[in-house]
């Protein structure tokens, strides 16, 4: 990556210059940047909430600034062309799986795809097929997917035509990515990254390697989660092998809204330029307190952290340190209990929750007073509780029986449906995903059946008041398939 070239933000310096002229407004959006909405906005910020004219350029079809600023996040990421994406991560996924597959045309994916994998096949209406990703049963969660899993699906199913994966997971876990994409591709199969949680791979030098460096065909990065631009700022990321730009623009421009936010963009570009001048130093300056923030708590009586000790060369093949992942089970309660402690107690907000453990993930604006923070928040905790209740234990392989797969998630949506009581509904076929949030892995998706242990899993899930999400607002109903 030349740094040069970086120092430009040409999307942000084109739409700061046309804020500060004078003009009177008969475009949309409708405050026209004349008074802030309710008082509470800064006209500042109104003045670059714009609409596309020739010299902002526009979204759907770049030929000026956007075009310049996508180029400039292809280079330092790595890839032959980049989309911004203002609908996040979740558009991208979509995308992805619909420029790849269509109806009834096969997809390989790990079952702990997030909730937008499993809408893209249902727009597309391919068929998944599903791999279980490596388990770690210590901390309760899915890790990557081994790659011999991957060579034994794809020559079993010879007919799918894209795989996706999941890079990282959510909690740091990296798979084999060059050897998967080497495979795939001797095969002709496109390789489809969800990289939302791996944005800023590039730009530390401790850090893996991003799914573009190892030429995976489509990867969506969430630059908004770690790199620090606006919530719901995203990248579609294209290396031309399987796919040509003109085709993937296509796609996108099929579903993305033609009055794009340059908020968003605008951050994106600034945030671009941040990672390609300083990126490195910012996370390798990172890096060294995290590693001791670890060591401390892997020292905390009753707790203890992820690192890339870890690594297994299969579900584990490399692992990203800005994810402080911590079991807390053995201090008496949930992962979800230590999340709500953490929050309402000492100020702490984590990213997500687990049966065992939380998750922490530190981001450029972390510095070491906001990562110690969570390190003494951890220590009080166990000087409060460590050995004062009992460990809290489940039976950790049941919330990793996958539920069976009847009909395609497609079928599934557009199958008339009715609504019932969850208890009622054990053996039945799935409507609808269900699944807790944050980060949004469904527990049951259309087209599954309904057992006991999803019942079971559900209940627990309510029950450690975490955030249900699914089309029926009452808790304890779940659509199934057929007639009311």
């Amino acid at each position: 990556m030349s740094k040069s070239k970086h120092n430009k933000t040409p999307l942000y310096t084109a739409l700061e210059k046309y804020a500060l002229e004078k003009l009177t407004h008969f475009d949309v959006p409708g405050h026209k940047k004349l008074k802030a909405l309710g008082g509470i906005f800064s006209n500042e910020l109104l003045a670059f909430d714009a609409n596309s004219t020739k010299e902002l350029d526009m979204l759907s079809n770049p030929n000026g600034i956007i075009a310049e600023a996508e180029g400039l996040l292809a280079e330092a990421y790595g890839a032959d062309f980049a989309f911004m994406l203002v609908n996040g991560s979740t558009f991208g996924v979509q995308a992805m799986i619909m420029a790849s597959v269509g109806p009834k045309e096969k997809i390989i994916m790990p079952r702990n795809v997030h909730k937008s994998a499993i809408n893209g096949v249902i727009l597309s209406g391919a068929i998944p097929v599903f791999i279980e990703p490596e388990i770690d049963y210590e901390y309760g969660i899915a890790n990557g997917v081994d790659y011999e899993v991957v060579k034994k699906t794809l020559k079993e199913n010879p007919d799918v035509k894209a795989v996706l994966l999941v890079n990282p997971t959510y909690f740091g876990a990296i798979s084999d990515l060059k050897s998967i994409i080497s495979f795939c591709h001797r095969k002709n199969i496109a390789v489809l990254v969800d990289e939302a949680h791996g944005a800023h791979f590039p730009f530390g030098s401790f850090l893996p390697y991003s799914s573009s460096y190892y030429g995976a065909d489509l990867c969506t990065v969430s630059m908004h989660k770690t790199c620090g631009s606006l919530t719901q700022s995203s990248i579609l990321l294209l290396n031309e092998y399987h796919y040509k730009r003109h085709e993937i623009r296509a796609i996108i421009n099929l579903m993305q809204t033609t009055s794009a936010s340059y908020l968003l963009m605008a951050s994106m570009d600034l945030a671009r330029k941040e990672l390609a001048l300083n990126g490195e130093k910012l996370y390798d300056e990172l890096y060294d307190i995290i590693v001791e923030a670890k060591a401390i708590i892997n020292n905390i009586n009753g707790l203890s952290c992820i690192t890339s000790d870890r690594i297994d060369g299969k579900g584990v093949f490399d692992y990203d340190e800005t994810k402080i992942v911590v079991k807390v089970n053995e201090l008496g309660f949930s992962g979800f209990e230590v999340y709500d402690i953490l929050k309402n107690e000492y100020n702490v907000q984590m990213e997500l929750a687990e049966t065992y453990c939380v998750l922490a993930v530190v981001g450029i604006g972390d510095t070491r007073q906001t990562i110690f923070n969570l390190v003494e928040a951890l220590e009080d905790l166990s000087k409060r509780y460590y050995k004062k209740k009992p460990p809290f234990k489940v039976e950790m392989a049941e919330f990793f029986e996958r539920p069976k797969t009847v009909i395609t998630p497609r079928d599934a949506f557009f199958t008339p449906q009715r609504l019932v009581k969850i208890e009622n509904a054990v053996g039945e076929i799935c409507g609808e995903s269900i699944m807790i949030y944050p980060p949004g892995i469904p527990l049951i998706i259309p087209g599954e059946r309904i057992s006991k242990n999803i019942v079971k899993q559900y209940w627990f899930y309510v029950n450690q008041n975490c955030v249900m999400l699914n089309d029926e607002e009452d808790v304890g109903f779940i659509t199934i398939l057929g007639e009311a």
